[in-house]
């Protein structure tokens, strides 16, 4: 299935997720792995997230993005 380019660019992208609430208040945001790799690609994201020095976890397709410095403790 071919999707439709993204409206915005990847930069722009990447502005509009980190201006979200969520975001903005040092929380918890989710985005599909797919949509990343489309929109911004895997290696520009994750240099992003290193210079926020932000943290993510992978599963299942999803990434679940920490907005904030903290430590994650994996819980079982």
């Amino acid at each position: 299935m071919k999707h439709a380019p993204s409206p915005l660019s990847p930069q722009a992208w990447i502005t509009t997720m980190f201006s979200s609430r969520a975001a903005c208040s040092g929380g918890v945001i989710r985005r599909n792995l797919r949509d990343i790799e489309r929109y911004v690609g895997i290696a520009a994201f994750e240099a992003e997230l290193r210079r926020r020095g932000f943290h993510a976890m992978e599963n299942a397709g999803q990434l679940v993005i920490f907005c904030n410095q903290e430590p994650i403790r994996f819980v079982l």
